[in-house]
C-alpha cells in the first residue's frame, strides 16, 4: 500500500491526472485533477483500492482529504466513484457538519446521493469525524457562507483563540454576502474594541 508519491504531474485530464514518479507514470483518480498543473513538482497522499477486476490509485492535496475520502468508503452503498463525486464539491467542512448535526436532507445536493444513501452516511459516520472539524468549525452552522467560514479560520490564524472568535461569530453572521476581506476587517474591529 502507498501513502504519498513523490514527482511531477505530467497531463491532466478531467477525472483524473498522469503523474511521473522517476520515470514510472501513474494514473491517479481525483476529485479534483485540475488542482494539479502540468509540469508541477507535487507530493500526492494516496489511497490503491484493489478490486476484483481493477487496481486504481486515487490522489489528494492533503492527508485530511484522503483520509475523509477513506471514511466515506466505509459507508455501505458508497464506493470510490461516489466518494470522489462528494470530495468534489470542495465543500468538506459543510459535509462533516451535515454528518454530525444528523441532516441527511443537506446530503443529497451531492451528487448521485440520494435520501437513502444520505441516511446511511449519517448512521454510519456520526460522531466519527470530529478529527475533520476546526474548534471554529464545530459550532458553525451549516448555512454559514464560504467566505464566513474563511474568514473565522483567518481569525484564529491570526492568533485570536477559538472561544473569541466564536463570541462575534454572531455579529459577523448577522451580514449577509460580505466578501472574506470584509468579514475579517470586521472581525478584526469587534475583537480589538
Amino acid at each position: 500500500m502507498y501513502d504519498f508519491l513523490i514527482g511531477t504531474v505530467k497531463d491532466v485530464f478531467a477525472n483524473y491526472f498522469s503523474f511521473n514518479v522517476a520515470g514510472v507514470g501513474f494514473r491517479i483518480f481525483s476529485p479534483n485533477p485540475y488542482e494539479f498543473e502540468e509540469g508541477q513538482h507535487a507530493t500526492v497522499f494516496v489511497e490503491q483500492i484493489v478490486r476484483d477486476n481493477d487496481i486504481s490509485l486515487y490522489g489528494f492535496k492533503n492527508q485530511r482529504q484522503r483520509d475523509l475520502f477513506v471514511k466515506l468508503l466505509d459507508v455501505s452503498g458508497i464506493g470510490p466513484k461516489s466518494a470522489l463525486a462528494i470530495l468534489a464539491s470542495g465543500d468538506q467542512t459543510g459535509l462533516v457538519s451535515a454528518v454530525e448535526q444528523g441532516q441527511s436532507k443537506y446530503l443529497t445536493k451531492f451528487p448521485g446521493i440520494g435520501n437513502k444513501t444520505a441516511q446511511q452516511i449519517v448512521l454510519d459516520l456520526k460522531g466519527k469525524l470530529a478529527d475533520f472539524q476546526s474548534d471554529v468549525e464545530k459550532k458553525l452552522p451549516i448555512g454559514d457562507t464560504d467566505q464566513l467560514k474563511d474568514a473565522l479560520d483567518a481569525l484564529t490564524a491570526l492568533g485570536f483563540s477559538s472561544r473569541e472568535v466564536k463570541k462575534v461569530a454572531d455579529d459577523l453572521r448577522s451580514d449577509k454576502n460580505m466578501s472574506t476581506d470584509k468579514y475579517i476587517q470586521k472581525g478584526l474591529k469587534l475583537l480589538t474594541k
